[in-house]
C-alpha cells in the first residue's frame, strides 16, 4: 500500500451509507482522517458515531459509500491485502472490551497470537513493554479484567491496541466512565503516545475536555452526515445551530491539580 505524508488523508470515507433493515443511520457520510492528526468525532446520542468507527474497521457493512485506508479502497482488498491492513490498525473499544477469561497480559498478547509467529518469551517481553508503556506494571499483567479499575481497564485496552505497533488507532469512548483526574491522565497519555510513535488517531468521545486537550480536529456528526469540521473554536463559530448549541451549551470536566496521582 502507498506510504502516505504527513497531512495526507490515510483514511477516505466517501459518499457512505450504512443502516440496519430500512433505518439509515448515516447518509451519504463524507470524512477525512489526516497522517498524523488526533481527530475527535462527537455527535448526539445514537447519532452514529460508533457506527461509523465499526464500519470503517470492518465489523458493520455499508449499504453504499467507499472507504479507502492507507490509498487502498477496502472493498478491493484481497484477503492478505486485508489481513495485512488490520495489522496496521489499533482498536481501543467503548468499556475497553477486555476478555474476562485472559489475564491482562494475554488479553495484550492476543493480537500478537492471532497475527505473529514469535516465541513465547519475546511475546511476554512485548506485553510486558507494552503495559509499561500504558503506565501498569508486571503485577497488573497477572491480573484479571474484573481485578481492574476502570482507568486500568482503559490502560489495558490501550496496550492492546498497541500491540502491533499500528500506525492508525481508533479509539471509542476512551474517557467514558472516569473520573476527572483519570480521564486527563488519560488524555495526557493519549497525547504523549501519539507524539513518541507518530500514531494517527480517530477517536470518538463526547468529552469537551478531551476535545480541548488532545484532538487537532474535531467533526461533528447529525442527521447521518458531517456537518462541521476543525479546530474547537471553530466549532463554537459554526453556523449550524445544532453544532453551536452542542459546544456552547456543554461543559467540561473540571483541570485536575498538578500533583494528581498518574493512575487511578
Amino acid at each position: 500500500m502507498a506510504m502516505a505524508k504527513p497531512g495526507d488523508p490515510v483514511i477516505r470515507v466517501r459518499d457512505l451509507d450504512v443502516g440496519f433493515g430500512d433505518v439509515l443511520v448515516l447518509d451519504h457520510l463524507s470524512l477525512d482522517l489526516l497522517r498524523g492528526e488526533i481527530l475527535g468525532l462527537v455527535g448526539g446520542s445514537g447519532s452514529g458515531k460508533s457506527v461509523l468507527l465499526r464500519t470503517i474497521i470492518g465489523l458493520l457493512q455499508k449499504k453504499a459509500g467507499s472507504i479507502e485506508i492507507l490509498g487502498k479502497d477496502i472493498d478491493c482488498m484481497s484477503y492478505e491485502e486485508r489481513r495485512g491492513l488490520e495489522r496496521r490498525c489499533g482498536v481501543l473499544f467503548q468499556h475497553g472490551a477486555l476478555f474476562s477469561s485472559l489475564t491482562v497480559l494475554e488479553n495484550v498478547q492476543f493480537p500478537m497470537r492471532e497475527y505473529l509467529s514469535i516465541s513465547q518469551s519475546f511475546m511476554d517481553d512485548v506485553a510486558l513493554a507494552k503495559l509499561d508503556m500504558v503506565g501498569l506494571n508486571a503485577r497488573d499483567a497477572e491480573k484479571y479484567p474484573s481485578e481492574l479499575s476502570g482507568g486500568m481497564t482503559k490502560r489495558a485496552a490501550l496496550a492492546r491496541a498497541l500491540a502491533l505497533d499500528p500506525e492508525i488507532v481508533f479509539l471509542d469512548e476512551p474517557t467514558s466512565g472516569l473520573d476527572p483526574i483519570s480521564a486527563s491522565d488519560l488524555d495526557a497519555l493519549i497525547r504523549t503516545l501519539q507524539q513518541t510513535l507518530g500514531l494517527t488517531v480517530f477517536m470518538v468521545t463526547h468529552d469537551l475536555a478531551s476535545l480541548a486537550n488532545v484532538c487537532d480536529r474535531i467533526a461533528a456528526l447529525a442527521n447521518g452526515r458531517v456537518v462541521a469540521s476543525g479546530t474547537l473554536e471553530a466549532m463554537k463559530a459554526s453556523a449550524d445551530p445544532w453544532v453551536r448549541t452542542y459546544f456552547s451549551e456543554r461543559k467540561g470536566r473540571p483541570v485536575p491539580s498538578r500533583g494528581a496521582s498518574q493512575r487511578e
